[in-house]
């Protein structure tokens, strides 16, 4: 449905506001015809159009709370246009949102009477910090993107920030005493969302709504798994393990590439459903094969490197190390950009730079556009790819594994 199917759900939720990441995944002009048919605005402040360089959607509201006029400031993922693929940020670019703030913070406290400034944010827990640490008057960030389950909220200065974890596992709920325009006490704690919750009916009935048609197929059982199947690890993660075996596997290599996503709930050892796989790679790209140099491989897992460990939070492009099959990286995390790798080997062997290699990849996250050549679509996508890997063994071997091995 291309999301419309969601927004009876979402707007059924009683949200005040929200920003995005994913949202823009069929595009920014779908994304936005789509949330005008929410009962809550997207906001942010750092999503331009190119042609206009006007804001693509609003920066801020105020809500009133208690007798108290907050305002709320939303920034997207600063990432969208720089590490997804190109389609997401069709026609739009977007900033880190720290330029902006601090006029729109003093409008907002002066002009609309703003009592407390609440950041709603997709930047990531490294950035927001670092955003808490530059722009001055922020009183609370609500932070996204980076998975965090934060016991109790960061507090940089004044700035307290909070985020829930992931995968719907835990409600975050942040009470606050105001007084004079200031942040006086707060309580804070993680709601999980377990079995002692009992399931809201008209929730239920409108999600079973959506999901009937497809419930034959999701539930339908494709395998089986020795192991748990997660990514919750930044160097290597058993979900990508079985991704990467099927994509291989149907790109006919030994050597595979994905992105280091962490979105993907964990799956439990035992059967594994179509319904899992959908959420293993929802997107359903298809396989594709490049053929790569040695100094190729090299340079690409650098680069991935850096954005996933600069020392500057906005140098991180989210996610994990970039998740790879049939090659053994050794390496040090601490060397400067461009130093990290020392070794790659194949088959026990050196990966040589004028050597070529071929390799199956997934999206131009797994390898970007500017690596390799003879890139070919294969006629088949992810999904189909697991089934039939799945078909012929079990997930959780360990042949081929690739590993980054920080020495």
């Amino acid at each position: 449905s291309k999301g419309a199917a969601l927004v009876p759900l979402v707007n059924a939720l009683g949200f005040d506001a929200m920003t995005a990441h994913w949202e823009f995944a069929w595009g920014p002009r779908h994304w936005r015809a789509l949330s005008a048919q929410l009962n809550h605005p997207m906001l942010a402040i750092n999503c331009y159009d190119v042609e206009t360089g006007e804001l693509y959607f609003p920066a801020s509201i105020v809500i009133e709370r208690g007798g108290l006029r907050v305002g709320i400031i939303g920034i997207a993922a600063t990432i969208i246009d720089k590490s997804m693929p190109p389609y997401f940020s069709e026609g739009v670019r977007f900033t880190s949102g720290c330029e902006e703030l601090p006029a729109e913070i003093s409008r907002l406290r002066n002009d609309e009477g703003a009592e407390l400034i609440v950041v709603l944010s997709h930047l990531g827990l490294p950035q927001d910090i670092r955003v808490a640490h530059v722009v001055k008057d922020i009183d609370v960030i609500v932070s996204g993107h980076t998975h965090n389950r934060l016991e109790q909220p960061a507090r940089i200065g004044n700035t307290l920030i909070i985020q829930s974890g992931c995968h719907g596992s835990f409600v975050g709920r942040l009470d606050l005493t105001v007084a004079d325009g200031k942040i006086a006490g707060w309580r804070h704690r993680l709601i999980p969302v377990d079995q002692s919750i009992a399931d809201d009916a008209e929730m239920s009935a409108r999600i079973e709504g959506v999901m009937k048609p497809h419930r034959e197929m999701l539930n339908e059982v494709v395998g089986q798994t020795a192991v748990g199947l997660h990514r919750d690890t930044n160097l290597y993660a058993p979900m990508d393990d079985l991704l990467l075996a099927a994509i291989a596997t149907a790109g006919d290599t030994d050597i595979a590439f994905s992105n280091g996503w962490r979105y993907g709930a964990p799956i439990p050892p035992g059967l594994i459903t179509m319904n899992d796989l959908w959420n293993i790679i929802p997107t359903n790209p298809p396989v594709s094969t490049v053929d790569l140099t040695g100094t190729e491989i090299q340079e690409m897992m650098e680069k991935n490197l850096e954005r996933t460990f600069s020392a500057d939070p906005f140098g991180q492009m989210g996610g994990y190390l970039k998740r790879f099959r049939g090659l053994t990286i050794y390496g040090k995390l601490e060397n400067p950009p461009g130093q990290r790798i020392e070794h790659i080997f194949r088959r026990g062997a050196p990966v040589l730079a004028g050597e070529t290699y071929r390799a199956a990849f997934v999206t131009a996250q797994g390898v970007p556009k500017q690596f390799g050549r003879n890139r070919r679509d294969l006629p088949v996508r992810a999904i189909q790819a697991l089934v039939a890997y799945l078909k012929e063994s079990k997930a959780g071997t360990k042949e081929g594994i690739g590993r980054f091995i920080a020495a």
